[in-house]
């Protein structure tokens, strides 16, 4: 009898138990000569005898007197020599009761004496094994015949000496595969038989062949490590490998893991008409052997199955199939699929299942389990297990989808939110970053943003919105777009952040009385500034944002004392802005709190770590970005990160030119003259009749409707700016002039001339200015 297994835990099989046809049941002893001797079952039958070794259990048997049933049930030797096939003094007595108890078991029982040799067994033993008790009698624990150990059993004895050395009952478990043959399970309980006084003269072995409850203990164990393994990660990919490098572990020899091909972008599968071809991508595949030479398509190749083919019926069913691989369904399945036929061929693919991938009743994909190098082939317990896996896999893979499309939404809401391409100015060089939050939906609330402003300026914002998520992104939406709408107002930057700060109280106004809530906006910091780079100051203001980091020329980094202010939302409380003279070349830092903020570092440290980063000479602002990042970010940011680095310009004397004029209607034509002969200068001939006509109306709008100081400004940057500043507050409106009217066509004439117009106040007055593209621009 050949076998093979591996122990798990002590355990017997059964050595001595296979089924034995009826017979004579004898007993070899040394010596010479047969008596009769009676069985278990109370039987006379001629048995061979042998001396027996005093004190041994089987010479203190036949001394001791046989026990009665209302005691401890007694192992014995029966010692009448009668023939008459029945028990001895009793007969069919109590006291013979234990023994028809032992003989009727349907459980194999063998008794062991103190030397760990077999004495005795019942019925159901030697109906296993098939072999008479003389051929039983002597044999040490799980041995078939002498010195022939079943594989499995090699401690068993050990353990049985255990028992009788001890006097305490064990436990033997072991798992053995003969062959041929199917994997079997048995159990042994090994206990000790003792005496009215305690004295162990032996042991009994109980054997119960537990092989359905180890595989259904096997499933329960896979089924809990599914849990642990499959799903692990939002990843759809990932978890389609998970389940793949599982089944082969356990229970499958190769493993494919296909999804249908919207379901890898995040979207949901459509319905499968009738007629159409299914679409999948092989999204994992895992096999015992290396480089899963079964494979015929690489992992993320695309293939197709028709809807009326065996595993498109799958997908329609919903259920779990099991196919058993032989000539003639290869044979149907060459015309269409010869690759996988010659594969299944060479590899020698004998048993396959597959099982679809199915969650919230929409199929996302399908596995397919296949054997070659396990003999069995599946069986029902199989498909049901592989059932279960693919059901798991598809909740994940699903919760992994809808992941996957709702991150993807947030992340275009948060693209389309953040400049996309700096504003065409000349004033700054910017230089940006932004790390989204690793500890949420992977977006946030923080931007930043670089505005053209009229007159060559250029402002700069950071903001950040409390909170992550869609909400958190929403918001500073809304608070980009007022921002952008405020500077377009060219308001200075206190009068900005005041008015977003009640904009801010108005939807938190309107969040409270929303019956489906939201988050609050109160919270939210921003941080505004406004650089002209003609006289190369720099005005800002803050509302509960960190300072800014100014690095100038000479490579020194310092904070900018800016005035502190409330966070947006707070109310009551003013905000106040600061004027710096901003050397030629030097260096504005603004970045949100997320980048000194960390859990475990001293915001301290981490400003004297940005500072010191920041005064490192380096080849480009992109790089002094990245040595940032490099310097401070964590590895798993837990918020937002927003870093804007901007290089200031100075516009020198040959991009501007400004006139002080007086208010008298005989200067416009003087005007005229001195733009004229600029615009030449410049090399800008074909804008003179244009600006001509432009100064004109504004110098004749200044004299009439403002008042002194009059001053005209040009300025060519990125386009052509001309200025007229006046002493007055009062702002001039485009309206439409009717038929008679003498006046109302000159804004309008501007308007049509130019490609912007606007008006900026000053605490002196106010400024109208018009924006032309340079000629040939």
């Amino acid at each position: 009898m050949s076998t093979s297994g591996s122990v798990h835990r002590p355990c017997v099989h059964p050595a001595v138990a296979r089924a034995r046809p009826a017979g004579d049941h004898r007993r070899r002893v040394r010596g010479g000569g047969v008596r009769p001797s009676r069985t278990l079952a109370g039987r006379a039958a001629a048995a061979p005898w042998r001396a027996v070794e005093p004190g041994s259990m089987l010479e203190k048997s036949r001394r001791r007197p046989v026990g009665r049933w209302h005691g401890e049930a007694r192992v014995r030797v029966p010692m009448d020599e009668d023939t008459s096939g029945r028990p001895g003094p009793g007969g069919d007595g109590p006291d013979d009761l234990p023994w028809w108890i032992l003989e009727q078991l349907p459980v194999p029982v063998v008794f062991f004496d103190r030397p760990a040799r077999l004495v005795s067994a019942n019925q159901a033993t030697l109906r296993s094994v098939a072999k008479p008790l003389e051929q039983l009698v002597g044999l040490r624990p799980g041995e078939v015949e002498p010195g022939v150990l079943i594989r499995g059993t090699e401690n068993l004895e050990a353990v049985v000496e255990q028992v009788i050395a001890s006097g305490e009952s064990r436990t033997y478990e072991t798992l053995i595969r003969p062959d041929p043959g199917p994997e079997s399970v048995w159990t042994a309980v090994i206990s000790p038989v003792k005496d009215g006084s305690g004295h162990v003269h032996g042991c009994t072995v109980v054997t119960l062949d537990t092989t359905e409850l180890y595989r259904a203990r096997e499933r329960m164990t896979v089924l809990n490590e599914a849990s642990l393994r499959i799903g692990s990660t939002l990843d759809v990919g990932r978890t389609a490998e998970e389940l793949a490098e599982l089944a082969t572990e356990t229970f499958a020899d190769f493993v494919t893991v296909d999804l249908l091909a919207p379901v890898l972008v995040g979207d949901e599968p459509g319905t499968l008409e009738p007629g159409t071809t299914i679409v999948f991508h092989r999204a994992a595949q895992h096999s015992v052997l290396a480089g899963c030479p079964e494979s015929v398509m690489p992992v993320g190749a695309r293939h197709t199955f028709a809807r009326e083919s065996a595993l498109g019926q799958v997908l329609l069913r919903g259920e779990a199939v099991r196919f058993t691989v032989d000539e003639d369904s290869l044979r149907l399945w060459e015309p269409a699929e010869p690759d996988r036929v010659r594969s299944i061929r060479e590899h020698g693919i004998h048993s396959s299942m597959v099982a679809p991938l199915t969650a919230r009743r929409i199929t996302l994909g399908i596995a397919v389990f296949s054997r070659h190098r396990t003999p069995e082939p599946f069986d029902d317990d199989d498909l049901l297990l592989a059932g279960e896996l693919a059901a798991r896999a598809a909740v994940a893979v699903d919760n992994a989808r809808r992941y996957t499309r709702e991150h993807a939404t947030a992340l275009a809401l948060q693209r389309s939110l953040l400049p996309r391409r700096s504003a065409r100015q000349q004033a700054v060089e910017v230089a940006s970053r932004y790390v989204p939050n690793m500890t949420g939906a992977g977006i946030g609330g923080d931007w930043f943003e670089v505005i053209a402003l009229s007159g060559a300026r250029v402002a700069l914002v950071v903001g950040d919105v409390v909170g992550h998520g869609v909400q958190a992104s929403a918001t500073m939406g809304r608070l980009r777009t007022a921002v952008r709408t405020l500077a377009d107002v060219d308001l200075a930057p206190d009068e900005l952040l005041t008015q977003l700060d009640d904009l801010v109280l108005k939807l938190d106004r309107e969040e409270s009385l929303d019956p489906a809530g939201g988050s609050s906006v109160a919270g939210a910091t921003c941080l505004y500034a406004v650089y002209d780079p003609v006289s190369g100051r720099c005005t800002m203001a803050r509302a509960g944002h960190p300072e800014p980091v100014l690095v100038r020329p000479d490579g020194s980094a310092a904070q900018l004392p800016l005035p502190g202010g409330p966070p947006l939302g707070v109310g009551g409380l003013p905000f106040e802005a600061a004027e710096f003279d901003l050397p030629e070349r030097s260096i504005l830092a603004l970045y949100t709190d997320g980048l000194i903020e960390t859990p475990g570092r001293d915001i301290d440290a981490a400003l004297v770590a940005l500072r010191e980063t920041l005064a490192r000479p380096a080849r480009s602002l992109e790089a002094t970005c990245d040595a940032v990042m490099a310097a401070l970010l964590p590895e798993r940011p837990g918020d937002d990160i927003a870093l804007l680095l901007a290089r200031v310009v100075r516009l020198d004397a040959d991009h501007h030119v400004s006139w002080d004029l007086p208010a008298e209607a005989s200067i416009v034509s003087r005007a005229r003259k001195n733009v004229a002969r600029q615009l030449e200068r410049w090399g800008l001939d074909d804008a003179v009749f244009t600006t001509e006509v432009i100064v004109s109306e504004l110098v004749t709008n200044a004299i009439r409707y403002g008042g002194a100081p009059i001053r005209l400004r040009l300025i060519r940057d990125t386009s052509l700016i001309c200025e007229v500043s006046d002493g007055s507050s009062t702002a001039p409106h485009l309206r439409r002039a009717r038929m008679f009217d003498e006046g109302g066509r000159g804004l309008l004439l501007v308007a049509s001339l130019t490609e912007c117009w606007g008006t900026r106040y000053s605490p002196t007055g106010k400024t109208i200015w018009a924006e032309q593209a340079l000629p040939g621009a």
